[in-house]
């Protein structure tokens, strides 16, 4: 955001967010669901696995990344029913 000069309000605006779902995320150290963070990474023009790949903390596996690059392509329909699935296992 620093490189940007984005506020919080300029990125929530932007990833179509509300305010406080991101101070949040900067305040209260919560982490962001999937769909958030997926929202964030539009607003900022990357993709998940471009997210996960900054850095040398987050290290993912082949079938990891294979499951973000198919997730960005899922509607959120879609995303929403295998969100679901997920949860009933």
């Amino acid at each position: 955001m620093e490189e940007r000069k984005w506020t919080d309000y300029r990125l929530a605006k932007e990833a179509k967010l509300s305010h406080s779902t991101v101070t949040n995320m900067f305040n209260r150290n919560n982490a962001p669901t999937l769909p958030t963070l997926e929202a964030v990474c539009r607003a900022f023009g990357i993709t998940l696995t471009q997210f996960f790949a900054e850095g040398e903390e987050a290290q993912l596996t082949e079938e990891q990344q294979k499951l973000f690059s198919k997730w960005s392509t899922l509607t959120d329909r879609q995303k929403q029913i295998l969100l679901e699935l997920m949860d009933a296992i």
